[in-house]
């Protein structure tokens, strides 16, 4: 059966804007459970202690589930698709489904056992607060199991958007965010700890995520029978290129935990103001990057599979003037708004005026890199889809080690800020890196649409800071007005922002069929 029988043709676009809706909905719940914990937890040790307990299974969901493995797992499943058949997709499916769950048991199992240990690795800096490091041991034994479930849930999603189902993976999230705010609203309030009533929520959302998925891969007929099967032919093709890409397409998350690691050094309520910075800064990478990469691997693996290098080079090339279209601007207006986004969704309950300014000030270090977290989101897929892992292990080990030289240069004149500057400055090594190796090996050139790119994108650019230095004069003090003004001032400059940047866009010649791309 051929790739083009069996998948409908579909522009990728108009895939990516789907994926897009969908997790810009799963992100605005996210920005409103995060809201939650921080009315309810503050920035108090107690709240450290969760985000370190939850950062350590999200770490190696993004590392393993939605970075290695996902990156391994979909070019292989697209060869098979082009080249086998269903019945051959259908066995690996299985087979794979069953080794990955009985891996991820024993990772599981481990790391449960050996929580304080784990917790010593992570944040060393709370080995001189016994009550702290005990609690975020606790709360990891509850919340590593999402691990297990949410990598099953990549597995499924991965199945799902090699197929073109887009939409069902990027909803899924939405029910973390619903779960987590039910856990915070409705229990953590009157629980004797309420940090083990958010850490519960994690746990029952991993499950209600998996559970959402299963329907969707019945109506495919690619339900899988989970069996052992280490020597099947795709699982050694899996492993062999997940290997060097836990290095690869994730550096950025290992420099995240690094942040965290010395942050747990600093002054108490550090760690909370990285992750609520963090929250914000990945809501356009989470919306955009991550949309339009996951439309193009699967695109990318199949114009690979087919031999097709120009279809390759046109679709990278696609993705990424898509991509720095939105990348830009979102920066720009991170760094301009950071206090007033900060305090219009986290401040209250718990929260203090002094947190927000903390937060807003990371929040500016890291608006200066997400142009290149981006396209390093963008870039990656190029290596991925053509089964090439070794590139980006090189990439990833030199923006890594530059990191950690940049951390402990930044740290102790900067605080939390010089971590989040010093994740910025790796980010534009690493993606920089990526870029020069797609273009030296002639895997993407640049196509005459990037003049005219240049010329919008100046005009666009201009507007919207135009509007944002207008709407900075008024001097507004945000920490004191109430909840409600603060979310009609920030309604007024997003979405006349937004409008003015769209229509400078249109007027400098920007019209849709420049944005199309043909799957």
């Amino acid at each position: 059966m051929s790739d083009s029988q069996s998948v409908k043709s579909r522009s990728l676009l108009r895939s990516g804007l789907l994926v897009s809706v969908c997790t810009f909905l799963s992100r605005i719940l996210g920005l409103a459970r995060d809201s939650a914990l921080a009315f309810v937890l503050g920035a108090s040790a107690g709240a450290d202690a969760f985000f370190v307990a939850f950062k350590i299974p999200n770490f190696f969901r993004r590392l393993f589930a939605e970075g290695a493995f996902a990156q391994a797992f979909v070019p292989v499943l697209s060869d098979y698709r082009v080249n086998q058949g269903h019945d051959a997709v259908r066995e690996l499916v299985s087979v794979v489904t069953g080794s990955l769950a009985l891996v991820l048991l024993g990772v599981t199992a481990l790391f449960m056992a050996t929580a304080p240990w784990v917790i010593f690795v992570f944040a060393p800096g709370f080995v001189d607060n016994p009550e702290q490091s005990q609690l975020a041991a606790t709360l990891l034994t509850v919340t590593f199991p999402y691990l297990l479930f949410i990598s099953l849930t990549a597995l499924a999603g991965g199945i799902l958007n090699a197929h073109g189902e887009y939409g069902v993976p990027a909803i899924t999230p939405i029910f973390l965010n619903i779960v987590l705010l039910i856990a915070t609203l409705g229990f953590a309030q009157t629980a004797a700890q309420a940090e083990l009533a958010v850490a519960w929520g994690v746990f029952f959302a991993g499950v209600v995520q998996l559970l959402f998925q299963v329907p969707f891969l019945a109506r495919l007929k690619l339900l899988p029978r989970p069996r052992l099967g280490f020597s099947h032919p795709g699982v050694k093709r899996i492993l062999i290129l997940m290997g060097p890409a836990l290095f690869g397409v994730s550096v950025s998350q290992i420099n995240l935990l690094l942040d965290t690691v010395l942050a747990s050094f600093l002054e108490t309520g550090s760690i909370t103001w990285l992750y609520l910075s963090d929250r914000l800064y990945e809501l356009p990478l989470g919306i955009f990057a991550i949309a339009i990469s996951t439309v193009i691997l699967p695109s990318l693996s199949r114009s690979f599979a087919g031999q097709s290098g120009e279809r390759f080079a046109n679709t990278l090339d696609w993705g990424l003037r898509v991509l720095l279209l939105i990348a830009i601007p979102s920066s720009i207006a991170l760094y301009v708004l950071a206090e007033p986004l900060i305090a219009t969704i986290f401040y209250r309950g718990e929260l203090t005026v002094n947190d927000v300014q903390m937060a807003a000030n990371s929040l500016q270090a890291y608006s200066l890199g997400l142009v290149f977290m981006m396209l390093i989101k963008v870039l990656a897929p190029g290596y991925y889809a053509r089964q090439d892992t070794k590139t980006p292990v090189k990439v990833g080990v030199i923006a890594m080690i530059a990191n950690m030289v940049f951390n402990l240069i930044l740290v102790w004149p900067f605080g939390h800020v010089g971590l989040a500057l010093a994740t910025s400055m790796s980010a534009a090594l690493n993606a920089g890196l990526l870029w020069w190796g797609l273009k030296r090996g002639g895997y993407h050139v640049f196509s005459q649409q990037w003049w005219l790119l240049l010329r919008v994108l100046i005009v666009g650019v201009a507007g919207l800071v135009a509007w944002l230095w207008f709407y900075h004069q008024k001097g507004i003090d945000w920490t004191s007005l109430t909840d409600w003004m603060r979310v009609q001032h920030m309604l007024v400059v997003v979405l006349i922002g937004v409008s003015i940047y769209g229509v400078c866009l249109l007027l400098s010649g920007l019209r849709g069929h420049h944005l199309r791309a043909q799957d």
